[in-house]
């Protein structure tokens, strides 16, 4: 435990990437085996469940501290994560401990099953004797929170650097559905298991935001163009006549797409597929929202597989016969993708009832950029996000890069509203009020107008303007309701966001998609707001691509 939390001290100190890369590295060169790979897990998120609630954690932290509970709540607030409240209130100690990570993690798992008194006692054990870093890690284990600014490329390079395996392999052996648990660091890294090689996806491409203006990219010849699908990015695979699909999260979701399982047979194998999930009721694409009924549900009921099921918009291939071709040209990658959709289209099994679920991604042809941009308007009526640029020649590549892949999406939706609601942020600004809830005027049963609240934003201002807003927040307060503050109704702000959609969850009957704050709209008065009719306006009419 004393090299992990020496090691998180150091990545929690710095931002410089290459003082990371290279704590990592030196940890991973004198650790012992089974550290490594939970040391990997954690940094990868497959972290093993919570053990103790929050409730019980901060009830517990606070009689041992000595303090009342209302008192470690107001220090919680103000330091904004529970693991380095926990362990500065607990009384300091000079000694460590002897046993390592990997012990400890597995007492945590053992500790899931016993009975509170077990739980209190054994956390008051381990608080009293850890040090200060060391009572912080340890708490961050038992939260199950586990984020410290590495990602997991990051992760993979200073991996590469301590065993002198190339990032690329490490990447695709990293993808799967591993367990720390049961895996060996050899088996994990150092060894070539075939077996594993069935269900194992690719580590996906992704693509940047354009900078600047698109023609910025030069010769339009160059690059090819496609709609940006708003679903869940996903890799289907086709081996051994048995499906595997993937998540853009390295989540293995095969049984939450029963759909799919049409490929087996049709599909040959030796495939993997990237492409988007997406909903498609009534034979046409579905929103988001659409999506979302289906996100999160441990079983898919017959009911909702037939009131939202999904196709596949297939937009590159990565295998092919068996064979790794993410070295190809993006336009010999697509010859076999539309020769693929092309068997599929014309198999017998495709005049059933319920046709195969496998839908192409078309390509856009153009001769301008200003061709370009008159598609990316018809981004909403398409029911996309934008558009995807991708040079034609470019290889299948790993992770984010710069230069091939570019992503075009369609400008925000905006709305002017009104602040209601206010809570305190995290991280370094969990002293200011920055969440905020905003509402807009809608006329009530009895004819008269009111503030009905739609969404939640907390980024989009600046620091000044976060510490003026949370300074008039401090002086405005209506009512409290534990972290949250109703406000007197003053201010007005326009909210931005991607995405609407009709929705029975929330109380003004719609859903926005990735809200955030604009502008502060210090020029205008509440009454100016909008109305819940003008953000209804903005759904799109039941049209797709």
């Amino acid at each position: 435990m004393k090299n992990f939390a020496s090691l998180i001290k150091t990545l929690d100190s710095t931002n410089k990437t290459n003082v990371k890369v290279q704590a990592l590295a030196d940890y991973f060169s004198v650790a012992n085996d089974a550290d490594k790979v939970w040391t990997i897990a954690i940094l990868s998120h497959r972290r093993p469940p919570r053990p103790v609630n929050t409730t019980l954690l901060r009830e517990w932290a606070s009689d041992l501290a000595n303090i009342p509970l209302w008192l470690f709540e107001e220090s919680y607030h103000i330091v904004g994560d529970l693991a380095e409240t926990i362990a500065l209130v607990i009384p300091s100690t000079k000694t460590s401990t002897e046993k390592n990570l990997t012990q400890f993690l597995e007492e945590m798992i053992a500790l899931k099953k016993k009975s509170d008194e077990d739980k209190k006692s054994y956390l008051y054990d381990n608080w009293k004797t850890l040090d200060y870093y060391e009572r912080f890690v340890f708490t961050k284990l038992i939260t199950g929170g586990f984020r410290i600014g590495v990602s997991q490329k990051l992760m993979t390079r200073a991996l590469s650097k301590a065993t002198e395996i190339d990032e690329d392999i490490l990447a695709y052996k990293l993808m799967g559905n591993w367990d720390p648990n049961t895996i060996s660091f050899q088996e994990l890294i150092l060894e070539e298991n075939a077996s594993d090689y069935l269900s194992k996806p690719y580590p996906f491409y992704l693509a940047y935001a354009i900078e600047g203006e698109v023609a910025d990219l030069g010769d339009v010849a160059e690059w090819s163009a496609e709609h940006k699908w708003d679903g869940i990015r996903s890799q289907v695979i086709l081996r051994d006549d048995a499906i595997f699909v993937w998540s853009r999260g390295e989540e293995l979701v095969t049984d939450k797409y029963p759909e799919f399982n049409a490929f087996v047979g049709v599909v040959p194998n030796g495939t993997v597929i990237d492409g988007e999930i997406l909903p498609y009721p009534k034979g046409q694409i579905g929103t988001f929202n659409d999506l979302q009924t289906r996100i999160g549900r441990k079983t898919v009921s017959k009911a909702l597989l037939e009131k939202v099921p999904v196709i596949l918009k297939a937009y590159d291939i990565l295998e092919w016969e068996g064979k790794d071709i993410r070295e190809l040209p993006f336009i010999e990658r697509r010859k076999h993708l539309e020769q693929l959709y092309k068997k599929v289209s014309q198999s017998p099994l495709q005049a059933d009832s319920v046709p195969i679920p496998l839908h192409l991604s078309a390509t856009i042809h153009f001769t301008s950029w200003d061709d370009v941009a008159e598609e990316r308007q018809r981004a909403r009526e398409m029911r996309s996000e934008g558009l995807m640029l991708k040079r034609r020649d470019s290889p299948y590549l790993v992770g984010r890069k710069k230069g091939d892949w570019w992503k075009w999406k369609v400008d925000p939706l905006t709305i002017d509203a009104v602040l209601t609601y206010a809570m305190r942020g995290h991280g370094r600004r969990s002293n200011l009020f920055t969440d905020y809830t905003f509402a807009l005027w809608n006329e009530n049963d009895a004819g008269e107008k009111e503030l009905v609240t739609f969404a939640k934003a907390y980024s989009g201002l600046t620091d000044a303007e976060f510490r003026k807003v949370d300074a008039w927040i401090k002086k405005n307060t209506l009512e409290r309701f534990g972290p949250v503050r109703s406000v007197t109704p003053h201010h007005v702000f326009e909210i931005a966001f991607e995405g609407i959609a009709l929705s029975k969850r929330h109380k003004s009957g719609v859903a926005t998609r990735f809200p955030r704050i604009l502008r502060w709209r210090q020029d205008k008065k509440i009454e100016d707001a909008n109305t819940l009719d003008d953000l209804k306006a903005l759904i799109p009419s039941e049209t797709a691509g």
